[in-house]
């Protein structure tokens, strides 16, 4: 299995989030929560300089919540930073955001108006792999639709500011993916959330990857007694030419059926020690 970037692409949206910094007081950074190591980005601390950082969870409603609870206390440890869980669905985590926001904003804010400029609205910076969710916490934060959202990786193209309220603005951005990606099974668990372009690999081996990781935790789902991808096409009768599983067919259904929490809830990433 070999996932592949698109490095043009890449430098250009890391270009651009470095050319938006200097204009806002903090970032907003996105993860999926099946992936909150995995959906990070690696230089994030070295990229932002001092810039204050608030980190969402999204997609909260995929995983097993007492397993998010220990996560949301080790990067709170790890990072310093105050950490919140979100999903597409509720909206009772919208006033933390924002609160949080701003309070993270208030320094620089005090700075300015140290220097006899008048106060004005915090500005915000969302970031974070592709389809973690950005577009639809900014959507769901200004309770519009306007910011475009798809399920495909690298949607969101062009940078564009959104008011939530008078004190604080948004900033969308592209999502950053490393301009090199040396280790393989972080790709592969960006592919199971789709967090990369379909584009990039092949979806027989980024499935069999998945269902090696899930193990036993998915067999009563498949209802085979060896977790392959021809078991799973021969029990779903996914036949072509003949007697052959359809094995493209079944990826396909595989990659689909966890992306969409039928599979069950889970966090691939495992917690350090």
């Amino acid at each position: 299995m070999h996932i592949h970037w698109y490095p043009g692409h890449i430098a250009k949206a890391e270009r651009q989030l470095k050319e938006k910094l200097n204009l806002v007081d903090v970032v907003i950074e996105v993860r999926d929560a099946r992936i909150p190591l995995s959906s990070s980005y690696a230089n994030i601390e070295k990229l932002l300089g001092d810039k204050p950082r608030l980190l969402l969870l999204n997609k909260a409603d995929l995983v097993d919540k007492q397993e998010l609870k220990k996560w949301t206390f080790y990067l709170k440890e790890t990072t310093g930073c105050p950490v919140i869980v979100t999903d597409a669905k509720g909206s009772k985590d919208l006033p933390l955001v924002i609160k949080t926001a701003i309070e993270l904003s208030e320094p620089k804010i005090q700075a300015l108006m140290a220097k006899g400029l008048l106060r004005r609205a915090a500005r915000a910076m969302v970031v974070g792999m592709p389809n973690v969710g950005k577009s639809s916490v900014i959507n769901k934060l200004t309770r519009s639709s306007k910011t475009k959202i798809g399920a495909k990786a690298g949607v969101t193209r062009q940078q564009q500011w959104v008011r939530i309220n008078p004190k604080l603005e948004l900033l969308d951005t592209p999502g950053i993916i490393p301009t090199k990606q040396d280790n393989q099974t972080q790709a592969a668990k960006l592919a199971f959330v789709s967090s990369v372009s379909e584009n990039a690999y092949s979806p027989e081996p980024v499935a069999k990857a998945l269902l090696e990781m899930l193990g036993d935790r998915v067999k009563e789902y498949y209802k085979v007694e060896e977790l392959t991808l021809e078991n799973v096409a021969i029990s779903r009768n996914w036949i072509i030419r003949g007697e052959t599983p359809d094995t493209e067919r079944t990826a396909k259904y595989i990659l689909k059926d966890f992306r969409e929490g039928r599979l069950g809830l889970f966090i691939l990433d495992e917690l350090p020690e």
